[in-house]
């Protein structure tokens, strides 16, 4: 296992430079320990020549004075060292946060759709948060033993060339230990980040389905399976801290015997007069300082190996790259893999030419069509036929083959001309006009006519808790209509995507949404909608059959624009 992820550097650039500070002020802490050691040495030195002659050397004050010094210089860069620490643990999960979002948006849904959201919201919570310890202790601690470990052994031996050896001889071992217990400590910890993200999983599943389960009468069941995982996670956790107790055990009595042999060295000498009193209190104070910080690094190792999984998930998904464009020459035909994201030549007609989706259980297409603006095109088939897949590579965010013309100028993002809604409302807690504007300051008389065109008299103002709580299921979907509508309203999107919009809807509600779907189209809009209720598959002028095989047809009911 890396001691330190490159790519967590290369992504990150706060932690570039927390590390750099780290090293800073650990060679001010090394500096300072150094100075220590020798005001301690000359104090003494000093002291015994004071009892020898009966007289305080002048010398004794200004030592000690630089020894005060000494011990403040070391506790201030400790404190900056833990106060950096802080700082840039909060910055890089925050840097990491926002990077993984912004990655996942870009990708669109269908990525997202091959992994589980749970996992993936645990991975980002509470498993980025165990950089805490990864940057408040152990990478500070890693800095500091880089610098620390070669200036105090060069030190040492220059007061004492046979101390200097000894160390370097002795220190190997403590590396070593660490390399096992690491060793030891890689799958243990990787099956404990495994046994949180399954607790995160298996807790949010639960939630999100309590209503089904409460019908089904298996609500209570559920206590016991996250019973289970629960204790899953805490006997592995009990293992965790017996191998990290075991190992700093080991660490200790390495460094301890390494130490003792530096002190019999030196008492030794001291006794056959040898090495001088000064020499022999220097290297007695540094002995321990130098194996202090390849020690602790050892011991924070375990601390920070929850941060190192969490981030390694967070970077291997950031390494997970999306599809990239490449073409493939047929005889006949080219067919471009689109990536999402990718923009498309000026047009004011919606052309789709073989457009085909390529999915686990079924291929969706081949599709030909060609839609002028003022044209409603409605894509009907059974459930699961790959209606709302059309739909997503339509909107970019779904790779597929074949091309797709967006109408709308030229070199603007496909997003930027498009509106959709989705088959779920997906609504946030706020007001209702706040849903309907979403991500943009409401305007309170948009909002309102868009309401009315779905016919939905609701004040903007009325609060709407996460999920839609408060809204029955129809209101619901009738405020993500609106949303639509005010969107295509707002910013004159030549394409509007609806993912079953009334499917939710009684006869009455069902034609308000039928006449503002006709009201886009009659405004200029292509408007695309994958239904299989009647009153929207009537008013259509275009209908593509989406079969249970994946195969398309095409049916013109009318003839629009040129």
């Amino acid at each position: 296992m890396k001691p330190l992820d490159p790519r967590l550097l290369r992504l990150s650039r706060t932690a570039r430079g927390f590390l750099v500070a780290s090293a800073a002020t650990g060679l001010v802490r090394t500096a300072a320990t150094i100075g220590i050691a020798w005001g301690i040495a000359a104090a003494v030195t000093l002291g015994v020549g004071a009892v020898r002659a009966g007289v305080v050397p002048a010398a004794l004050t200004p030592t000690l004075a630089l020894l005060g010094a000494a011990f403040v210089v070391r506790a201030a860069a400790a404190w900056a060292t833990d106060d950096l620490a802080a700082r840039a643990g909060a910055r890089v999960k925050s840097e990491l946060r926002t990077t993984v979002l912004e990655r996942a948006a870009a990708r669109g849904p269908a990525w997202l759709a091959g992994r589980s959201t749970a996992g993936f919201a645990t991975t980002l919570g509470p498993g980025l948060d165990a950089l805490d310890a990864y940057f408040g202790r152990y990478l500070p601690q890693l800095a500091l033993t880089a610098v620390a470990t070669p200036v105090l052994l060069l030190a040492i031996g220059a007061a004492d060339l046979t101390s200097g050896l000894v160390i370097l001889l002795a220190m190997p071992v403590i590396p070593v230990f660490m390399v096992l217990i690491g060793l030891a400590t890689q799958t243990l910890q990787r099956r404990q980040s495994d046994a949180l993200a399954r607790l995160g999983a298996t807790y949010t599943e639960a939630v999100e389905g309590l209503a089904t389960l409460k019908v089904f009468g298996r609500a209570r069941r559920q206590v016991g399976r996250i019973g289970t995982v629960t204790d899953e996670y805490r006997r592995g956790t009990m293992g965790v801290l017996r191998l990290s107790f075991v190992s700093g055990f080991a660490l200790e009595l390495a460094a301890s015997l390494s130490i003792a042999l530096v002190a019999v060295s030196i008492g030794v000498r001291l006794v056959d007069g040898s090495l001088g009193l000064g020499a022999a209190m220097f290297v007695l104070v540094l002995a321990p300082e130098a194996f202090a910080p390849i020690r602790q690094v050892g011991a924070d190792f375990h601390a920070a190996q929850d941060g190192v999984e969490a981030s390694g998930a967070v970077l291997d998904v950031l390494d997970d790259r999306a599809p990239s464009t490449t073409t493939t020459d047929t005889d006949t035909d080219t067919h471009a893999v689109t990536a999402m994201g990718t923009t498309d030549p000026v047009g004011t007609d919606l052309v789709l030419d073989g457009l085909t989706v390529r999915r686990p259980d079924v291929v969706v297409g081949p599709l030909h069509l060609r839609a002028a603006s003022g044209t409603v095109v409605a894509l009907a088939g059974p459930s699961g036929a790959g209606k709302s897949t059309l739909l997503a590579a339509i909107r970019g965010v779904l790779p597929h083959e074949g091309t797709v013309q967006v109408p709308g100028p030229g070199g603007t993002p496909r997003a930027a001309r498009t509106t959709w809604a989705d088959q779920r409302p997906r609504l946030v807690r706020g007001s209702v006009g706040e849903n309907v504007a979403l991500h943009t300051e409401p305007v309170d008389a948009d909002v309102r006519r868009a309401l009315a065109a779905v016919g939905l008299g609701l004040d903007p103002r009325l609060p709407v808790g996460s999920g839609g709580t408060g809204l029955s299921g129809g209101q619901a979907q009738r405020v993500a209509v609106a949303r639509a509508l005010y969107r295509a309203d707002r910013t004159h999107t030549p394409l509007v995507l609806l993912d079953e919009p009334t499917s939710a809807l009684d006869a009455e509600a069902e034609q308000q949404v039928v006449r503002a779907v006709r009201a886009l189209a009659d405004g200029g809009a292509v408007v695309v909608v994958a239904s299989h209720r009647p009153a929207l598959l009537a008013a259509a002028d275009v209908r593509v059959d989406v079969r249970p095989d994946g195969s398309t047809a095409v049916t013109r009911l009318a003839q629009v624009g040129a």
